[in-house]
């Protein structure tokens, strides 16, 4: 399995960024997706995610500001980022997670908000 991410870049404290996620290969039809990220000098932590049936989790941090979806036909997720702060600059890391030892991780996708 590979996961494929891109739309990260930098912009403004209040502007919007959108990612994706494409995943390829042997992917179970039941799964969970999702995006954690990682700032300088902190641990890796979750941001959102999304299961097969289309229900998600946030966290308390990005609840209200970005929305995570999925096209289950093209195993893609995508990360809408609104409202976007200063503290939301990290690596942003695409994840796939089917069973309980199938975890699958993407390549970060940077994002830095600038004051």
């Amino acid at each position: 399995v590979q996961l494929q991410a891109c739309g990260g870049g930098l912009v403004q404290a209040g502007g919007s960024l959108r990612l994706s996620c494409a995943a390829s290969g042997s992917i179970s039809s039941i799964n969970i997706m999702g995006w954690y990220r990682q700032a300088p000098g902190k641990q890796r932590e979750l941001v959102a995610v999304i299961t097969t049936g289309g229900s998600t989790n946030y966290a308390d941090s990005v609840k209200g500001r970005f929305t995570i979806s999925r096209d289950n036909a093209k195993n893609t997720i995508y990360l809408q980022m609104n409202t976007l702060k200063p503290e939301d600059t990290a690596a942003y890391y695409c994840h796939l997670r089917s069973g309980v030892t199938n975890v699958y991780w993407g390549q970060g996708t940077h994002v830095t908000v600038s004051s």
